[in-house]
This record gives C-alpha cells, structure tokens and sequence, in this order.
C-alpha cells in the first residue's frame, strides 16, 4: 500500500534497556547512551562494536517503560558479547510480520504517536488484524544528519 508497508522481519538479537519512569524523549537519551557505552566495549569482552540502524523504541499503551534497542550487527548475531551494565541486556526478537509507516523529517515523540495512531487508522480501516497495545518507534539517522531523515512506527500483525 502506498501509506505503508507489511514487512517480514527474521528473528534477530537486539541489545536493550528498559528505562522507566521518564519522559519518552528522556528515555530514549538515556537509553541510547546506556547502549552506546556497550557498542563502545562496555561488554565482557571489551569489544568495540559497530552501530547499527534503527535504533528502536517500544511503546506500551499506558506504560512509562521505554524499551530502547540496537539491532545487534550480523557478526555477532550468534553470540553476541555480553553487557557488563546490569541495566543492558541481549534479547531475541522472533521472527514477525511487520506494518511499518515511514515518514521524515526530526521525529518527536508527538510526531511518532501521530504516525502510529495514523497507521492504526489505516489498519482497522482495512480490516488488517494488528496487536494494537503496544507499537515501535524505529530511528535511522544520526542527530546530526539534517535532511532526507527516515523514521518508521510498527505494529506487529496478528
């Protein structure tokens, strides 16, 4: 469809944090420092490891926990390093058909609620079955990369 797309993503190793408590945009700061603290060898094997694209973030209908993630990279799918913060963890996503919208421009947490109430929309409207408690933010760019930004929201099908 023109106004999203369903994905088929394969299982994969995400390395996470859960921030509570905080605003959105408060966690994901946090968050993503915690996980950057363990790409740069905050780890047991005090290894450097490349940072990946999107950086996620979940989103539960009336939760303040924020679960922020980075895609661990293909290398190390199989036996990712552990993280040294208590607050870190390796988790295994499975497999899942996806509907993500994507969209530019600096996403905000309104922007991203907005284009996940949107995609909702369009979703019950064509009667595809979706979990609707909870979607994902997903980030591609660095903050400083000023144009042409891309940002998805997904919810997973049921």
């Amino acid at each position: 469809a023109k106004d999203y797309e369903l994905r088929q993503y394969e299982t994969a190793k995400w390395v996470s944090t859960v921030i509570r408590g905080e605003t959105q945009k408060e966690a994901m700061r946090q968050g993503f420092w915690k996980l950057f603290h363990y790409i740069q060898g905050k780890n047991e094997k005090e290894m450097k490891i490349d940072m990946t694209v999107p950086v996620t973030c979940l989103i539960k209908s009336g939760c303040a926990d924020f679960k922020i993630s980075f895609f661990v990279p293909f290398e190390h799918q199989d036996s990712p390093p552990q993280p040294t913060d208590s607050d870190v963890f390796i988790e295994e996503r499975k497999a899942a058909p996806i509907f993500v919208r994507s969209f530019g421009g600096f996403a905000s947490p309104e922007k991203y609620a907005e284009e996940a109430e949107v995609l909702a929309r369009i979703l019950r409207n064509r009667g595809q079955p979706f979990h609707e408690d909870f979607f994902y933010t997903a980030g591609y760019d660095s903050p400083f990369k000023l144009f042409n930004r891309h940002n998805e929201v997904w919810y997973f099908k049921k």
